[in-house]
C-alpha cells in the first residue's frame, strides 16, 4: 500500500514540537512538502522530517497547486487557519488544523461547510483528548458512572506564563489571548466529556490587569507591555440547553496559586471527577463517600495498544487511521466549531456587558 503524502504548512513551534515528530514515527505516511513564510524554517523541517525529494515553499497556494497530496497539516497562526484549511480541502486534501479551529466562529463554520461539501475529512488539534487520563475519564463518562453531568469547570490557569515569542500577543493574528490559546483546550476537553454541545447562553469577562505591568518573573521571559494587546485573563459561564452549567477560567498571568491547564472538573448526579491532583473520581458507595485515583500506567486505556505512546503520537496515529479506514476522526469539526462559537461569545459578552444567546 502506498503511503499517504502529507504537506506541512507552517513550520514553527507546534509543527516541530508536536506534529512532525509524531507523523515521522508512522510507516503509513511520508511528509513530502513543507511551507513557511520564513523559507529557512521550511528548509530545516524538510531536512529533518521530509523525504529525500521533499519540496519547500514559501507560498501555500503554490504548494497546493503543484503537489499531489493526501493530507495537509495547518500549523500557522490563528488568523490563517480557515483560509489555508479551506484551500486545502478545496484542493481535495484531508486537513488537520491546529487549535483553535479559526480566529472567528464564522470562519470555523465555513470550514465545516467546505469539509462536508468536498467530502474530505477535517479535524482540529485538540491533543489533550488523547492523554491517558482524558481517555480513562471519557470511558468513565460513557459508562454512566457519573450520571448526568450538570455542572463542570474548564481550567486553564497560569500564574505567570505569558508566551512572549511569535505572535501570541498580537490580537490581529491570534484573535485573543489565553482564552483562545489555552482556554480552548480546557473547554474542548470539558464539552467532550459531557458530550454536550447544545448551548443556550454565554456570559463572560476579559481582563487586561497585569499586561500593562512589566514582569521579570514570567516563565518565558519579560513581556513588553505596549506589545501585549490581548487579554491576560478571561472567564465565562455557559448555560446549556438542558440546564447544565459550565464555567471556563483562563489566564496567562493571574495572582493565584491554584494553577493548572487543560483540566476539567465534572459534577454529575451519580459521581464526580477532577484532574486537580491527577485524575480523581468521587462518589458514594455503601453509605460512604469515596475517592478513587486510577493507576493510569497499568494499561487498558481506550485506544491504547500497550506500547509507550505520547498523547501527540496517539493523536497523529488515530487521525491517520481515520483516513486509512474511512472512519470519523476523534475530534469532529462540528464539535470544534461549538468551542469557537463559545469563545467568541465570551469575547462579545465582555465587550457588550450582555449575555449572548444561541439560536
Amino acid at each position: 500500500m502506498s503511503k499517504l503524502k502529507i504537506a506541512i504548512i507552517g513550520c514553527g513551534g507546534i509543527a516541530n514540537e508536536k506534529q512532525m515528530p509524531s507523523l515521522a514515527k508512522l510507516d503509513t505516511v511520508e511528509i513530502v512538502a513543507f511551507c513557511d513564510l520564513v523559507e529557512e524554517r521550511a528548509v530545516k523541517a524538510a531536512a529533518r522530517f521530509g523525504t529525500s525529494e521533499a519540496a519547500v515553499y514559501i507560498s501555500y497556494q503554490e504548494l497546493l497547486e503543484k503537489e499531489k497530496l493526501d493530507v495537509v497539516h495547518v500549523c500557522t497562526p490563528n488568523k490563517s487557519h480557515a483560509e489555508i484549511s479551506i484551500a486545502a480541502l478545496e484542493a481535495g486534501n484531508h486537513v488537520m488544523c491546529e487549535k483553535p479551529m479559526a480566529k472567528t466562529a464564522s470562519e470555523a463554520r465555513e470550514m465545516v461547510d467546505v469539509a462536508k461539501r468536498t467530502g474530505r475529512k477535517l479535524t482540529i488539534g485538540y491533543n489533550n483528548r488523547f492523554r491517558n487520563d482524558s481517555l480513562y475519564l471519557k470511558d468513565v463518562c460513557e459508562s454512566g458512572e457519573l450520571g448526568n453531568v450538570y455542572f463542570a469547570k474548564a481550567h486553564a490557569i497560569r500564574r505567570r506564563a505569558v508566551p512572549t515569542w511569535g505572535v501570541f500577543l498580537n490580537e490581529e493574528e491570534q484573535g485573543g489571548g489565553p482564552l483562545i490559546d489555552i482556554g480552548t483546550h480546557a473547554l474542548d476537553l470539558t464539552l467532550w466529556m459531557m458530550d454536550n454541545y447544545e448551548v443556550k447562553s454565554v456570559v463572560g469577562n476579559v481582563y487586561h490587569k497585569l499586561s500593562d505591568q512589566e514582569s521579570k518573573a514570567n516563565a518565558f521571559g519579560p513581556w513588553v507591555a505596549k506589545e501585549f494587546n490581548v487579554e491576560d485573563s478571561a472567564f465565562g459561564m455557559i448555560t446549556m440547553k438542558d440546564g447544565a452549567t459550565v464555567i471556563i477560567e483562563s489566564s496567562w498571568a493571574l495572582n493565584t496559586l491554584d494553577v493548572g491547564e487543560a483540566q476539567t472538573t465534572l459534577c454529575g448526579t451519580n459521581g464526580g471527577a477532577d484532574m486537580k491532583e491527577g485524575l480523581r473520581v468521587n462518589g458514594e458507595k455503601h453509605g460512604k463517600l469515596h475517592t478513587t485515583k486510577p493507576d493510569l500506567d497499568a494499561g487498558g486505556v481506550a485506544f491504547f495498544d500497550g506500547a509507550v505512546e505520547s498523547d501527540a503520537d496517539r493523536e497523529a496515529r488515530l487521525w491517520i487511521d481515520s483516513i486509512l479506514n474511512d472512519t470519523e476522526p476523534i475530534v469532529k469539526p462540528e464539535q470544534a466549531l461549538v468551542v469557537s462559537e463559545i469563545l467568541e461569545a465570551i469575547y462579545e459578552s465582555a465587550k457588550t456587558g450582555k449575555a449572548v444567546y444561541f439560536s
